[in-house]
């Protein structure tokens, strides 16, 4: 089919080289002419596990760039819209640039098109997209609009689009379900994992992935619904975390406990410095914003984003009692993204904390495989120095803070990093490391939900090799 993807962002960037390698032919629309310049030019604007190789691959064929969507809906069949929805006043989601788009293609629409919802919207978005339409001259019969969130996470975008563990599509017309079906078909009917250079898939992927059709309120409600779950679970077991320090449980064993259970499973019980991003934190204000609007007081998303928001003050407090005074002291900080494998640092626990030792009067020597560019935007100039490598930024440190969970962090050669650093203090807010093996190499190793390691100094109050 003919595709138009508007925003070419996380999700609409994504979802444009995933489209083309399923066999579409898809236009990326976006109104920033300078990022749209650097794409056709091949340069890649955020860095995402295979993007690169899809774009390398399809780009000047099945997908191509452009500014211009009235053009791009003269030839496409369905327009996809990817672009931000920011989280604006009390919450409520910020569609402006949905409504935005409603209007130009209301103006350039000239025979049936199928509009479908990518970008994370409140429940009744799809309705408002209809009115905006109409009241701009746009036929009733001309378009359809349908809803398909995206359930993406960045550092695994591709691999997620490929192999999701469902596909959801919300529409309240025949017409609209079976143009998103044949979109899809690639992966439902198993298709695309029978040729010869799949992306490769992940060591849990389920093909084909099972289709869910919905109304397109259902699926709007669906992917707000499904983000504050998640993060109300990653709030719980950073709950229970912090109830594991104050009776001197170890947070592993009550996670291994909890995720047996069949009805609750391992995934998201990683206790840590709390949830970021650009989905979790905005999504979150949104779906209470919605809820509040409706009249229902959902005060558990309120707990749920206290203990978030606590969790990086708990982590301050850890590294204070690591360290006693923080004024003057040298720190390394390893991770500056919101998670591993990616460079996104919006709402990143990794960033606030990084702020909160600067303002402590601490300076600190920072590394991350992918976040340096965009971090420098925006942590301060003065007390802050960017490394070329974990060990160069524990050199002479008094201690090691690590801040995201990167696979390269939890790889460190541990006798190597001891040596850079001035005192073996390691504070780690992802529970990269086995405190067993810190005690066993010496370290002072402070983790989240487990004993500290405190090894026992030797007579010459030495920390024992």
């Amino acid at each position: 089919m003919r595709i138009t993807v508007v925003g070419s962002g996380y999700v609409g960037l994504v979802a444009s080289a995933c489209f083309a390698e399923l066999g579409h032919e898809v236009i990326s629309v976006d109104n920033d002419a300078k990022k749209t310049e650097l794409l056709q030019r091949g340069e890649i604007p955020i860095h995402e596990h295979f993007l690169p190789e899809l774009l390398a691959r399809h780009r000047g064929g099945r997908v191509c760039f452009s500014s211009n969507l009235g053009k791009a809906v003269d030839v496409t069949d369905a327009i996809f819209i990817a672009v931000g929805t920011p989280q604006g006043g009390d919450g409520y989601a910020d569609l402006s640039y949905v409504e935005s788009v409603a209007r130009e293609l209301a103006r350039s629409i000239k025979d049936y098109k199928l509009i479908v919802e990518k970008s994370t919207v409140p429940v009744f978005t799809h309705d408002w997209v209809r009115k905006v339409m109409l009241l701009n001259g746009a036929r009733a019969d001309s378009f359809d609009v349908a809803s398909n969130p995206e359930f993406l996470r960045e550092g695994t975008a591709v691999s997620d689009f490929m192999y999701p563990d469902r596909i959801v599509i919300g529409a309240d017309s025949a017409k609209a379900a079976a143009l998103l079906r044949e979109i899809y078909a690639p992966l439902t009917t198993g298709k695309y994992y029978a040729t010869s250079n799949p992306i490769p898939a992940p060591d849990d992927a389920d093909v084909p992935p099972r289709l869910i059709e919905t109304s397109a309120k259902s699926a709007e409600l669906i992917k707000h619904a499904c983000n504050a779950f998640l993060a109300m679970k990653i709030s719980f077991i950073n709950a229970v975390a912090n109830m594991c320090e104050s009776v001197g449980a170890d947070v592993r064993q009550v996670c291994d406990g909890i995720g047996a259970d069949s009805r609750i499973g391992h995934r998201f019980l990683r206790p840590g410095i709390g949830y970021g991003g650009s989905c979790f934190p905005k999504d979150l204000m949104a779906f209470r914003a919605v809820a509040r609007e409706c009249n229902y007081d959902f005060r558990l998303l309120d707990e749920v984003i206290n203990i978030n928001e606590d969790q990086r003050h708990r982590f301050l407090r850890k590294v204070r009692k690591a360290l006693w005074t923080l004024r003057g002291k040298r720190l390394a900080i390893l991770g500056l993204a919101f998670k591993g494998g990616t460079d996104d640092i919006r709402e990143s626990p990794a960033i606030a904390i990084a702020e909160m030792l600067l303002k402590e009067g601490c300076t600190i020597q920072v590394y991350d495989p992918a976040a340096m560019n965009t971090a420098r935007n925006v942590l301060p100039t003065s007390g802050v120095t960017y490394a070329n490598s974990a060990y160069d930024a524990a050199q002479s440190a008094d201690a090691l803070l690590i801040l995201s969970d990167w696979a390269e962090f939890a790889a460190l050669d541990l006798q190597r990093l001891r040596k850079a650093l001035a005192y073996p203090i390691v504070i780690d807010g992802r529970n990269l490391f086995d405190p067993a093996v810190m005690a066993s190499l010496g370290f002072l190793y402070y983790s989240v939900g487990r004993p500290d390691v405190v090894p026992e100094p030797s007579p010459a109050g030495a920390i024992q090799e």
